[in-house]
């Protein structure tokens, strides 16, 4: 028998919102000094940990077959299945969450082979659970959400991620950004991915761009906003974005033109 994934969607949404209730109580009395680093301004916390833990025996009970890719590594070495792998971030924002920035989320998505078929970002101060399923839609608090129409770069208003711990290509980067800000209603950094990711699935923002991502901040995210309307690429190509390390994500009406401003300067 298939696998129902609307139903999967539910179920996943579900756990994900009991999840963030664990990291909303954390919040209240979280103790900077316990925050531990994985290399360079890269942060992890318990309760990184302890969520990653809490979903992984969720996730485990819905689809014990599924593998696993995860940032915290909580069920042991990455395994992606010929079937089903769960892509989890538990806690998308963790620099927000450790300095108490009201910015941070809880990202789960499921590969069917190589395809994107279910997604769940859960914004956790707001309680927003957005969730998407291949070829049934995108929702916000169940409500159905669309991209935008905006069809004109200088009406749109951009996200970002800054690079945090790779300077590289620092320069092109700033200059980008730098075009963005004169060329647009503005250029906002949340400090989430999986957030960018829903709040251009939601219509609040037309386009969202960054680099040196990972899977697990962008599978939910980008199966959004697809369903919600939206396209997403890698920087300059129709390269693979869940895994291709860059992302550019809009509302479609203006992604040639956010990639043509990305080109100008990202050779």
């Amino acid at each position: 028998m298939p696998l129902d994934f609307t139903q999967l969607s539910h179920d996943l949404a579900a756990l994900c919102c009991r999840t963030a209730e664990f990291i909303r109580q954390e919040a209240t009395t979280f103790d900077r000094a316990k925050i531990e680093h994985k290399g360079l301004h890269d942060l992890v916390s318990y309760v990184d940990q302890e969520t990653e833990r809490r979903l992984v025996a969720g996730l485990r009970q819905l689809l014990p077959q599924a593998g696993f890719i995860t940032e915290e590594g909580t069920a042991g070495p990455d395994s992606q299945t010929e079937e089903f792998t769960w892509i989890i971030d538990p806690l998308d924002g963790t620099t927000n969450f450790v300095h108490g920035l009201p910015v941070y989320s809880i990202s789960v998505g499921l590969l069917h082979g190589a395809d994107l078929v279910v997604g769940v970002v859960h914004e956790v101060s707001r309680d927003e659970s957005f969730r998407a399923v291949r070829d049934g839609g995108a929702f916000c608090n169940e409500k159905p959400i669309h991209v935008t129409n905006t069809d004109d770069l200088h009406s749109a208003l951009i996200a970002t991620g800054f690079p945090y711990k790779d300077f590289g290509r620092l320069d092109a980067f700033l200059q980008i950004l730098g075009a963005f800000m004169t060329r647009t209603h503005g250029v906002r950094r949340l400090g989430s991915a999986a957030v960018d990711l829903a709040y251009v699935a939601a219509g609040r923002c037309e386009a969202f761009f960054e680099f040196n991502l990972n899977s697990y901040d962008v599978a939910a995210g980008i199966l959004l906003v697809r369903e919600a309307g939206g396209h997403v690429t890698q920087f300059l190509t129709d390269g693979d974005p869940l895994f291709g390390r860059e992302l550019v994500a809009s509302n479609g009406a203006l992604h040639a033109q956010v990639q043509g401003v990305i080109g100008e300067f990202w050779k």
